[in-house]
């Protein structure tokens, strides 16, 4: 994306005189039927699209003209019977790669190829596909199979199948909402309703005279499991964000963009849904499919407890359908005057920074989500170039003076070396793990250091919870990862499927009941519930046991409770009644495996940014953490630099 703020601004086209600019650049013979909006793109119908096919630059000239995503079809009159069609594709595809299904989706004029090695399907320079389009007039997509079976993303897909009807008409009213032609705005207001001065229901909404946004909308971890019953008093209340002091109605938002999938950042999204939100939600592909997990995940755990939740699964497939998502560094107009890209955050599968660009040029803003700039097995570190910041909203969870983690190979040798430990005393190692991120991280270490480093004596690593599913999902996007974990999936050679893994399904009591040691990893990091605090009851009283902690905890979980020594919980048996249990284990935290950055990588980030920001907002971090950061980054960067408390209105042009 260029910045514009050095180029005169250029008058905005009524949508009839864009579609005849589009059409004045077509060829002839491509026989131009019609142009419409769909979502944040255009697309264009022809009667020939052949011409267009075999040169792609017209596209591309076109696109670089209009300033969007311009998308091709066929006109629906001359596209192939799909039974003839769907004999093409077959003798197109070579058999190399793996087609595990072929879908017509007319709506869209469109045919999915979900396959295992999706590059064949493509082609080089995208042959295969043109070919399939030259022969067929269908628009085709190639789709990628999860190595691993993943009942998430089969059931996203089927979704997004089953609703192509809805989709076609959300996405076309939502392109005409995003191309109104608008006045310019001469101010723009973010308003912190959670996630400030605090871990949880992180939520930002950014407003000028002509639009509303909401960037993130989560819960906070503690309450979250206790459903409606957390809508009450003192703590409990802390929730939820802030949405019934900002003084608008949820149908006034123009878009809800998100960040990554964690509870903390999503949790709250399908309840706007419930209460009459209709509007779009951006992410990138693995944040709505993780997001689909979590969420669903989220209900049945409040269920379980024998509480309400707030949403049920209605409301998740609501939300799921209308969720636009869009790849890194894809430039997207939300409205007629924001415009938004998403960049690596390195904090787990999907995770984006958001750029957005509001008017013409006239500001920039940066908002990191959660983000790690730093070492990790799984992902690179965090984009630190931009076309422009005047903005920054950055996180600060670990943006204290004393947080300072141990360099990650010394934590892999001291995690390492605390299982070998207790393996050796005959003990079960339990480590709670968030499902999404450090699960995958921990398996990639242990992976390396079992499988080829041959450094841990060969006992059971079991898989429970969550983990699995995540995992497959993270075979569907190989790209998101790093380069060598990519090529492993894609060799079929997924490192989450290695042979050291057990998965748990159903009992875990031959678990359990085995004298023997092994190592146990269990959804729920924070051990606010999950598969983790299961097997916590049961190896508590233990001192032969090992409880290791590798992620964040927040105040008041169960998980921080034990870091700070806690020696007696109640919680509930097998009848749901509570019991005592004393705490024998051992419990341990290894740092240097969290997907955020910690002082040093913070001031590193900072310290690399260009170009470097006018503004600074530090957020998502404990208060101390917070103001620690904003001191730090203002000084640094000479920098107008805040730690803005909830429900903060800060006028930022």
């Amino acid at each position: 994306m260029q910045d514009s703020n050095h180029r005169e601004p250029q008058p905005r086209l009524h949508s009839e005189e864009l579609f005849n600019k589009i059409e004045s650049m077509l060829p002839a013979d491509a026989q131009y039927v019609k142009a419409e909006f769909e979502g944040p793109d255009i697309v264009v119908y022809l009667k020939n699209p052949r011409p267009v096919y075999e040169n792609d630059s017209i596209v591309r000239n076109i696109a670089a003209s209009i300033k969007k995503k311009l998308i091709v079809r066929a006109d629906p009159t001359v596209l192939m019977d799909p039974d003839k069609a769907l004999e093409v594709i077959k003798q197109t595809v070579p058999q190399e790669a793996v087609v595990a299904s072929i879908k017509f989706v007319p709506e869209f004029c469109e045919v999915h190829i979900e396959a295992m090695k999706p590059g064949l399907v493509i082609g080089k320079g995208g042959s295969t596909l043109k070919e399939i389009a030259k022969q067929t007039n269908w628009s085709p997509r190639a789709v990628r199979t999860p190595t691993m079976h993943s009942d998430v993303i089969a059931g996203v897909r089927q979704l997004m199948f089953n609703e192509a009807e809805f989709r076609k008409k959300f996405l076309t009213g939502v392109g005409k909402n995003i191309n109104k032609v608008i006045m310019k705005s001469e101010w723009l207001k973010a308003t912190a309703l959670g996630g400030f001065r605090e871990v949880g229901r992180s939520s930002l909404l950014l407003e000028t005279p002509s639009s509303k946004v909401m960037l993130d909308c989560g819960l906070s971890p503690e309450p979250s499991a206790k459903g409606v019953e957390a809508n009450g008093k003192g703590e409990e209340n802390k929730a939820f964000p802030y949405l019934d002091s900002a003084n608008f109605s949820i149908n006034e938002l123009d878009a809800v963009m998100v960040t990554h999938a964690h509870m903390d950042h999503i949790g709250f999204i399908p309840y706007l849904f419930k209460f009459g939100y209709n509007g779009p939600v951006y992410c990138t592909p693995p944040t709505r499919d993780l997001a689909a997990l979590l969420l669903n995940d989220y209900i049945k755990l409040v269920q379980r407890s024998g509480g309400t939740p707030l949403y049920d699964e209605k409301d998740v497939r609501k939300m799921l359908m209308h969720t636009i998502t869009r790849e890194y560094s894809e430039v997207t107009n939300i409205t007629d005057e924001l415009k938004l890209t998403y960049h690596n955050a390195g904090h787990v599968l999907g995770s984006g920074q958001i750029h957005l660009h509001v008017g013409e040029g006239t500001y920039n803003i940066v908002h990191t989500g959660d983000m790690k700039y730093g070492f990790t097995r799984l992902f690179d570190s965090a984009t630190i170039r931009y076309p422009r910041i005047d903005a920054l909203f950055c996180e600060s969870t670990y943006g204290g003076q004393n947080d300072i983690t141990p360099n990650r190979r010394n934590s892999e040798m001291e995690l390492v070396e605390t299982i070998k430990r207790t393996v050796a005393n005959g003990g079960k190692v339990l480590i709670p793990l968030f499902a999404v991120g450090r699960s995958q991280e921990i398996m990639l270490t242990l992976e390396s250091f079992i499988g080829k480093e041959g450094k841990l004596i060969d006992v059971p690593v079991y898989l429970d919870g969550m983990i699995l599913e995540a995992s497959a999902i993270h075979t569907a996007y190989p790209e998101y990862l790093k380069e060598g974990i990519r090529n492993r999936i894609l060799s079929n050679k997924s490192p989450f499927e290695s042979e050291i893994f057990e998965v748990v399904r159903g009992e875990r009591e031959h678990i359990l009941e085995d004298t023997g040691p092994g190592i146990i990893l269990a959804s729920g990091g924070m051990m606010n519930g999950g598969t983790s605090v299961e097997y916590f009851k049961k190896l508590a009283e233990s001192e032969k046991n090992q409880l290791i902690f590798v992620g964040y905890n927040s105040t008041n979980s169960l998980g921080r409770r034990l870091q700070n020594g806690l020696s007696e919980v109640a919680l509930p048996d097998d009848d749901g009644k509570l019991s005592p249990i004393k705490i024998k284990m051992n419990v341990k935290t290894v740092e240097g495996f969290s997907g955020h950055s910690d002082r040093r990588q913070l001031i590193d980030y900072l310290e690399n940014l260009r170009p470097r920001p006018k503004n600074v907002y530090t957020m998502h971090g404990e208060e101390q953490k917070c103001e620690d950061l904003a001191r730090m980054a203002g000084r640094m960067l000479h920098a107008d630099a805040r730690a803005p408390m909830d429900l903060d209105s800060i006028r930022l042009k």
